[in-house]
């Protein structure tokens, strides 16, 4: 790699794969495109299918039967729709022949205008000479397609089918982000990856990738194709039968404000290196996560249950190694606060909130501000203005986004070689499904101390002032000492020691707190401003009073510390059964994050909850039904 490690660098490529010996034999990309999938019997009948649509779609649409204009409703809920369950569905098609839906769907609207203004003065086209078939029954996710296609194939129009939309204009309308999706390559001086075929087409046949949705295998196949070290990372099953995708990520550079390690900024870094993104010649850098549930005996199938055993799989491209100081790239899954339902307090006559509610007075308070966003139901707002997500707009530290974030963090990961990064990480209770210390959060550089006001911890020198090294509950809660439980040499912190059938064989110095729990803080700081510390306006002081509040409910020993025995999923805490409760299930983290860390000593994000070390970024997409999405078995079902 260049010292210089410029945009136009030289990235070296690997002229090899792990487990080479598992791909098909070398084919030459003209027969691995598009082109060549049309050649198969079934792709040629979804071609046909396909143009058929598209001459339907064009013939009626200013249709004036009213058969006609049944058949133009179908044909135009078959393109909207996204079933991946039919063979014959939009999204199959598109899927098999290696097409783009958004971009044959965002052809469509100009052609509908086209077409309407030269009906309206005319001169329609006599070209698409196609005799539609009225429909008898609704499309029904287009499954109906099939008669149409059928009698269609056996017309005249049909062997064309239709002459000015052969299946080498429906390519057409796609080459763009065909080539984009199936063969992206940097541009010179940078090397591309020469078995761009083999590798495309071998994660387009993996069994963990085959089913999934047509954005996400697309992506995937878009990331094996170009120079990499390693394919994405192969999904093996935990269970008898296949791992589920329920949800996933789309990750890329923009929905923030721009920062150092996403661009160049005149004056800042544009003499020096590049250190995240800009590798391999410039190629924008793009990313999927994958999440799946384990079906395992006796453990729940349903992500909603926070007793589920879920897996994440983080697959990014291009992001440059990081050499120094130990540094690397972390991921984050972000749950968004939430205005919950409103009940009576507790009934210990404190005043306080029952767990995961809030009290009428609150819900009053909360109303009031703003425009009234922050009713229950609703994403939580600093202003009780509508959501502000971050966005390009922004403009630190005085305009940011209004949502107050929970960021979980998915593990530590570099790049390889090829500037490709990999992960793995598992979503449960046994510590994972945790939070890093909240308090913290004034000491990363993008914490306010008082509501409404810029972050300031950098002009006020506190950046790295406060640490959890040695755990407790924060400045007003427990503060220990490092002697009794900081990291003993002769017993080293491990926090993977969360299980074991010895309760004094598990860890019991964790920094961080459950999830459910760390939500709860946050109701305390921003939505209880009646039921919690009502004369508190100070933001950092009710972060560090919630929090010592918080953690007292459940820590049982008074060492301020949640153990892996008094935060186990099983243990009965605060009047409750067990604690269910402190977890949030996977399906609460709408959004997810990647940036770029420094070895700071803190848990927390890099400038939390701002976006200065963000490099990546995507919001969840959930699937339902959910699709198989692991292939062969893990060798110990861990």
């Amino acid at each position: 790699m260049s010292a210089q490690r410029c945009a136009i660098g030289n990235p070296t490529v690997a002229q090899w794969d792990d487990a080479s010996e598992l791909y098909p034999a070398p084919i030459l990309p003209e027969q691995f495109f598009v082109e060549r999938r049309i050649r198969l019997p079934e792709h040629r009948l979804m071609g046909a299918m396909l143009e058929k649509a598209l001459a339907d779609f064009d013939a009626t649409i200013d249709a004036k039967k009213p058969g006609d204009r049944r058949l133009f409703a179908e044909v135009d809920q078959w393109f909207a729709s996204d079933d991946m369950t039919w063979p014959g569905s939009f999204a199959r098609v598109c899927d098999a022949l290696g097409l783009d839906p958004a971009a044959i769907r965002a052809s469509l609207r100009p052609r509908s205008a086209a077409l309407r203004a030269r009906r309206a003065r005319g001169r329609a086209s006599a070209s698409h000479n196609v005799d539609p078939v009225t429909p008898t029954t609704t499309l029904s996710e287009g499954r109906h397609m099939r008669q149409r296609v059928s009698r269609g194939l056996k017309s005249n129009s049909a062997a064309g089918i239709v002459a000015s939309i052969s299946i080498l204009t429906i390519v057409g309308l796609v080459t763009v982000s065909a080539q984009r999706s199936y063969a992206e390559q940097p541009p010179p001086p940078c090397h591309p990856n020469t078995r761009a075929a083999v590798n495309m087409q071998t994660v387009a046949q993996r069994d963990d990738v085959r089913k999934l949705p047509a954005p996400l295998k697309q992506r995937l196949v878009q990331l094996a194709g170009r120079p990499h070290s390693v394919l994405p990372v192969q999904a093996f099953a935990e269970a008898d039968t296949p791992s589920q995708l329920f949800q996933y990520y789309l990750l890329d550079t923009s929905g923030f404000e721009p920062n150092v390690f996403t661009a160049i900024i005149p004056g800042v870094n544009d003499a020096a290196q590049l250190t995240a993104t800009g590798a391999n010649c410039g190629l924008p850098t793009i990313g999927t996560v994958r999440v799946v549930l384990e079906p395992k005996p006796g453990l729940p199938t349903d992500p909603n249950d926070p007793r589920a055993f879920i897996d994440v799989f983080t697959d990014i491209d291009p992001l440059f190694v990081i050499n120094n100081e130990s540094g690397w790239y972390e991921g984050w899954m972000i749950h968004d606060l939430t205005v919950p339902t409103v009940a009576p307090p507790r009934s210990d006559g404190s005043g306080a909130a029952q767990f995961g509610t809030i009290t009428a007075a609150d819900a009053a308070a909360l109303k009031s501000m703003g425009s009234g966003n922050n009713v229950p139901g609703n994403m939580f707002t600093t202003d009780g203005l509508p959501v502000h997500f971050p966005s390009a707009s922004d403009h630190f530290p005085d305009a940011q986004t209004n949502v107050v974030p929970l960021q979980e963090s998915m593990g530590a990961y570099n790049a390889l070689q090829q500037s490709d990064v990999h992960a793995y990480w598992e979503f449960n209770y046994l510590g994972t499904n945790w939070i890093h210390p909240l308090y913290e959060l004034p000491f990363t550089g993008g914490f306010p101390d008082v509501f409404g006001q810029a972050p300031d911890a950098f002009a006020d020198g506190e950046i790295g002032g406060l640490q959890s090294i040695v755990p407790g509950s924060g400045p007003s809660g427990i503060v220990n000492l490092a002697s009794v439980l900081g990291d003993d040499p002769n017993l080293p912190r491990d926090p993977d020691k969360f299980d074991g059938d010895v309760d004094a064989q598990r860890e019991f110095r964790q920094r961080g707190v459950p999830s459910g729990l760390a939500n709860e803080v946050f109701l305390d700081v921003y939505e209880r401003p009646v039921s919690f510390e009502p004369s508190v306006t100070n933001l950092e002081r009710r972060l560090f009073d919630a929090y010592a509040a918080e953690v007292a409910r459940v820590d049982q020993n008074g060492d301020g510390i949640i153990s892996a025995v008094e935060g186990d999923i099983d243990t009965a805490t605060d009047g409750f059964a067990d604690n269910a409760r402190l977890f949030l299930p996977a399906t609460a983290f709408n959004r997810f994050a990647v940036t770029r860390e420094i070895n700071d000593g803190l848990l927390a994000p890099r400038f939390a909850p701002s976006q200065r070390a963000w490099v990546v970024t995507g919001t969840r997409v959930p699937v339902s039904p959910v699709v198989p999405a692991s292939a062969r078995r893990d060798s110990d079902d861990r």
